[in-house]
C-alpha cells in the first residue's frame, strides 16, 4: 500500500513543471534564433546581388546615347566598370563581368512598375533607352535550419535568391534656342568642324525642302517656355519673336532622344527677329529697341550703316540697309566666294581677314592669335574693356562696332551665339511638323553676318554661323544662349 501511496503523490506533485514548459520554450526560441540567422544571410545576400545589379545596370544606362555604338559601349561599362562581392550565399566571391548576370536592353517599359515587361526588347543602339539586369541566383545553405529540416522531415525551400534591376538614360537642353538643322552626314560633329561656316536655310513644309543645311524650329506646342522668363504668357508670333530674339530664361528642357519640330519658313518668322542681336530693329522688333529683354550684342559690327538719327537720336538701321563705305563684316569662307562649297565651308577665311582686317583696321591685325571669327569677335570685345564698356572697338569709322540705336548692350558675347539642334534628316526624315525626332547632338553657333530674306512670303531666311563646339554639357554664357545640359541616369525598377 506504500508503494501504491508513493505514485499516485508522485503524479499529484506540479513542483518543477514549469520547468519542463521552459525547457521546450528555449528550445523553440533557440531554433527560432538559429533559423533567423539563416534567413539574415539570405537576405543579405539578395542585398548584395541588388546593389550588383543596380550598379551594372546604372554603368550600362550612362551610355544608350542614342548613337551607333551605344550598345558596344553599354556592354563594355558593365563588364569593365562593376565590381562587388557576394559574401553569404554559398561560395563567397567576386562579382565582377557578364557571368554574374545576364543584360538586355529596352526601347520602352509599362507605364505601371508592377507591370510585366513583355515587349520592348531592342538591339538596335539607337533605340535602346533602357538596361535590364538580371544578377545570376545565388545559392545560400541554411547552416542551423538544416537540422530543423532533418528533424521535421521537410527539404530547404526557396534559398536561392537573385536581383533585376532597369535603369535608363535621357539627356536633356535646357534654356537653348529653339532651333534645328539638318547634318550633311550622321557622322559630321561640332568638335571636328569647329570654325567652320555654314549657311543655314530655313527649311520648308516637304520632304524636298529638308536637305542638309535646312533649319526649323523646336517645339511646335510651345510646351517648353520657360514660365520664369520673358516669353512667358505670349503667343502667336509675338511667342515666336520672343523665343528667337530675348535674352533671358527662355526654354525650359528638351530630350535630346526625340523633339518635335516645324518648318523655318513660316509665316511670322522674319529677319529681324535675328538681328536684334546686330543692334537693328525693324519690322516686327521695331518696339523692343529700348526692351531691357532684346538687347544687342557688346560686339555688332556688321558693314552696314546705321542711318543718320538727326538732332542726337539713335544711329538705327533702316528698313533699307546700306553697306558700310569703310568698315566690312565678318568675312565668309573664301570657298564660298570662289563657288567651292555652297552650303558648308571649310574653316578657311584667310583672304577674307585680310580684307577685314584692312578696312577695320587700316592692314595691321590687332588679335593675330585668334584663328575663328568667334574668337576674333571676342578678342575685340576684350580689346575694347569687355562687355560692360561702351568703348567703341573701331575708331574713326562709319561703325564703332558698339550698338548705337537700343539703349541697351548685353554684357554677354555669346549673345550672337545660339544654340541649334542638329540632326540627321536622312536618317529621320522631317516633313514640316514632325514628332519625337533623335537629336545627334546641340551645336553652339556664331551669327556672323545680319539674318537676310529673300523677300518672299513666307520669306526664306538665310543664317551665316560659324560653328564654336558642342553644347553637349553645362554651357558658358547666359542670355538663353549658353544652355544647361544634363545627363540623367536613373533606376526605374
Amino acid at each position: 500500500m506504500k508503494h501504491d501511496s508513493n505514485i499516485d503523490r508522485f503524479r499529484q506533485e506540479d513542483a518543477g513543471a514549469l520547468l519542463v514548459l521552459w525547457a521546450v520554450s528555449i528550445a523553440v526560441i533557440l531554433g527560432i534564433v538559429a533559423l533567423s540567422f539563416d534567413f539574415g544571410r539570405l537576405a543579405s545576400t539578395q542585398s548584395e546581388l541588388q546593389s550588383y545589379a543596380d550598379h551594372v545596370a546604372l554603368a550600362a544606362a550612362g551610355e544608350l546615347d542614342g548613337e551607333n555604338d551605344a550598345i558596344i559601349r553599354a556592354t563594355a561599362a558593365a563588364a569593365n566598370l562593376i565590381s562587388d562581392t557576394q559574401a553569404f550565399g554559398s561560395g563567397a566571391k567576386n562579382l565582377t563581368g557578364p557571368t554574374n548576370y545576364t543584360l538586355d536592353f529596352y526601347d520602352t517599359l509599362p507605364a505601371s512598375d508592377q507591370a510585366a515587361i513583355a515587349a520592348g526588347l531592342t538591339t538596335d543602339p539607337n533605340d535602346a533607352i533602357y538596361a535590364r539586369v538580371v544578377a545570376v541566383p545565388q545559392t545560400v545553405n541554411f547552416t542551423f535550419g538544416a537540422a530543423f529540416f532533418a528533424l521535421t522531415g521537410n527539404a530547404p525551400s526557396n534559398n536561392q535568391v537573385s536581383a533585376i534591376a532597369i535603369a535608363g538614360f535621357t539627356q536633356y537642353a535646357c534654356d537653348v534656342t529653339p532651333l534645328m538643322f539638318c547634318l550633311p552626314s550622321p557622322t559630321f560633329t561640332a568638335a571636328g568642324h569647329v570654325g567652320e561656316l555654314i549657311l543655314l536655310r530655313s527649311g520648308g513644309g516637304g520632304t524636298s525642302a529638308w536637305g542638309p543645311g535646312d533649319f526649323g524650329f523646336l517645339d511646335p506646342a510651345k510646351i517648353n517656355v520657360s514660365p520664369n522668363g520673358p516669353c512667358a504668357g505670349l503667343n502667336g508670333v509675338k511667342l515666336d519673336a520672343c523665343l528667337i530674339g530675348a535674352e533671358g530664361s527662355i526654354t525650359q528642357c528638351f530630350v535630346q532622344r526625340g523633339v518635335d519640330t516645324e518648318p523655318g519658313q513660316k509665316v511670322g518668322i522674319e529677319d529681324a527677329i535675328f538681328n536684334v542681336r546686330f543692334d537693328i530693329y525693324k519690322s516686327i522688333m521695331n518696339g523692343k529697341k529700348n526692351d531691357t529683354d532684346y538687347p544687342p550684342a557688346p560686339n555688332v559690327i556688321k558693314g552696314i550703316v546705321p542711318n543718320n538719327g538727326g538732332g542726337g537720336g539713335p544711329q538705327c538701321v533702316g528698313g533699307n540697309p546700306q553697306p558700310s563705305s569703310d568698315t566690312l563684316g565678318m568675312p565668309r569662307d573664301d570657298c564660298f566666294g570662289s563657288l567651292g562649297c555652297s552650303r558648308f565651308g571649310d574653316g578657311d577665311w584667310l583672304t577674307g581677314r585680310a580684307a577685314y582686317v584692312a578696312a577695320n583696321y587700316g592692314g595691321i591685325d590687332p588679335h593675330p592669335t585668334a584663328n575663328s571669327r568667334y574668337e576674333y569677335y571676342k578678342d575685340e570685345i576684350t580689346a575694347a574693356g569687355g562687355g560692360g564698356s561702351s568703348q567703341s572697338i573701331l575708331t574713326g569709322l562709319s561703325e564703332t562696332g558698339r550698338p548705337q540705336c537700343s539703349n541697351n548692350q548685353s554684357i554677354d558675347p555669346d549673345r550672337r551665339v545660339v544654340i541649334a539642334a542638329g540632326i540627321d534628316c536622312n536618317a529621320n526624315p522631317v516633313v514640316g511638323q514632325t514628332n519625337n525626332v533623335p537629336v545627334k547632338e546641340f551645336y553652339r553657333l556664331f551669327l556672323t553676318e545680319p539674318v537676310g530674306n529673300d523677300g518672299s512670303s513666307p520669306p526664306t531666311l538665310d543664317l551665316w554661323v560659324e560653328i564654336v563646339g558642342s553644347a553637349g554639357g553645362p554651357g558658358a554664357g547666359t542670355g538663353g544662349t549658353g544652355g544647361i545640359f544634363r545627363d540623367v541616369v536613373q533606376l526605374y525598377r
